[in-house]
């Protein structure tokens, strides 16, 4: 249970640092009991991160404290930058049906923790999808993939952010820059993702791949839909509660304490305090 009341699945967050560096959590959450979502995420603080937030299904309401609002839905991005720092919000807009989406987490370097904070809005129909001869279709949010490039740039840890779809009896291949994190959350279906085809992983399951320059991945009788998502390590110190992440303790305090005390915001409206 997250905000004030969601029910969700972590993929990974606090216990897996620093295992998929520069990704600090993945959620999904995905229900159709309105129960589940209704409370949403009031406004609460961001510092030294980056979220995304990527919708399947159902519509979420976003403002925050450099004046952007919009409604995200279905197909589109919302890639925020907190940096120095951000209060939002996130609400659901509906009272009943499917809301399903997903939220990342990407860790900021010390260098740009403290950077001014930006918003990305990306709609659907930004965003670039590719249908290879084999009929595997790809979607692409963030970095390259044959000369297409996804419209979220300029991100500080060069993300990767795919969502790949393969038919039965199909591969699919896809090269990463050595050195860098890479990983799977299967959203359905299942397929092999390792050269040997030694063993089958199905939905709501991640897979981090150990270096290398290129991923294979090969379903059987059924289809298989996911994110593939990429970055560069950032390999600092990370010390993180709740939703602040930085690089020491004193920082975390400090942090806090500007929260409390109303000196949180360094830039407030589009301009600095």
């Amino acid at each position: 249970m997250e905000g004030a009341g969601v029910r969700l699945k972590r993929v990974f967050g606090y216990n897996e640092v620093p295992l998929l560096d520069p990704f600090l959590l993945l959620d999904d959450f995905h229900s159709a009991n309105p129960d589940d979502y209704i409370a949403g995420f009031p406004w609460h603080p961001h510092r030294g991160i980056e979220t995304v937030t990527y919708m399947l299904h159902g519509k979420v309401k976003h403002e925050d404290s450099i004046g952007n609002r919009g409604v995200i839905q279905n197909g589109d991005v919302q890639w925020m930058t907190a940096g120095s720092g951000i209060i939002h919000s996130e609400m659901p807009q509906q009272e009943n049906g499917l809301l399903w989406g997903f939220q990342l987490w990407v860790n900021l370097p010390a260098s740009n923790k403290m950077m001014t904070p930006r918003y990305q809005e990306i709609e659907k129909n930004q965003i670039p999808e590719i249908l290879l001869e084999n009929d595997v279709r790809i979607r692409i949010i963030s970095g390259e993939f044959n000369g297409t490039t996804g419209p979220v740039t300029d991100i500080v840890v060069d993300p990767i952010y795919l969502d790949v779809s393969i038919p039965p009896n199909s591969p699919f291949k896809h090269k990463v820059k050595s050195g860098y994190t890479a990983f799977v959350y299967v959203i359905e279906g299942g397929g092999f993702f390792d050269v040997e085809k030694s063993q089958f992983v199905g939905s709501e399951h991640l897979v981090i791949f150990t270096d290398g320059d290129e991923i294979a991945i090969q379903t059987d009788k059924e289809p298989v839909h996911f994110l593939l998502i990429s970055g560069k390590p950032i390999g600092e110190p990370i010390a993180w509660y709740g939703p602040i992440v930085m690089n020491t303790e004193e920082e975390l305090k400090t942090a806090f304490r500007e929260y409390q005390n109303g000196s949180f915001l360094k830039y407030q409206g589009g301009s600095e305090r």
